[in-house]
């Protein structure tokens, strides 16, 4: 049975299945669960609520330095940026709060301020939060939509290989994860919604914005 892309609305094939069926897609990579093994909101709520992080631990911290690190590196203080689904911890905001920086935050389960999804940025943040995608082509239109000419969209999450044994990948096992990257996906990301470029550094994946 063929399945559409929820990505590039192309043609995919089962890879696996076990408590979830997965699908993958021959054009843009990526690797998605069938829809009828999403989780309704209320489960998804249950399974977040379930990791209550303090934005002082210094793990916590270390853990997305990548992403705060870069845009510390990259911008300053002065620069707005906003943190796309930023959890109840808000963990991006309350780093580069320490150094003045201004984020908003926005969540479509914990902060649902759609007035911020109107409004255009220097930066954008989303930690952890792609993977959880149900309509990634409707997000990433979305997030391109809100970028600033010469703007960077900072992101981390688990990047698929061809060499990783699905079967035994912990990264699946979290059932809010629904898809996934392969290095390939980005590069189709990159040219469908016209980013001047993508840099993949194990985890951290950084698109900019065109700049004219």
């Amino acid at each position: 049975m063929n399945i559409l892309c929820p990505l590039c609305n192309e043609k995919s094939y089962i890879l696996y299945e076990g408590k979830q069926r997965y699908y993958q897609c021959k054009n843009c990579y990526g690797i998605f669960v069938d829809r009828v093994d999403l989780l309704d909101k209320d489960q998804e709520i249950d399974v977040y609520t379930q990791h209550d992080i303090d934005t002082d631990d210094k793990g916590y911290r270390t853990f997305v330095s990548p992403i705060t690190g870069s845009i510390l590196k990259d911008f300053r203080a002065n620069h707005l940026g906003l943190d796309f689904g930023a959890g109840r911890s808000r963990i991006i905001s309350a780093v580069l709060s320490d150094s003045d920086y201004v984020v908003e935050n926005y969540d479509p389960l914990f902060f649902d301020d759609k007035k911020l999804l109107k409004q255009k940025y220097d930066f954008i943040s989303s930690c952890e939060v792609i993977e959880h995608f149900f309509e990634p082509y409707k997000e990433f239109s979305l997030l391109k939509s809100m970028m600033k000419n010469g703007s960077k969209l900072y992101l981390m999450s688990e990047v698929y290989h061809d060499d990783i044994d699905f079967e035994k990948w912990y990264y699946k096992n979290d059932p809010t994860h629904v898809f996934f990257y392969h290095e390939k996906t980005f590069r189709w990301i990159q040219e469908e919604f016209g980013f001047s470029s993508v840099d993949i550094y194990k985890r951290l994946i950084i698109f900019e914005n065109l700049k004219i």
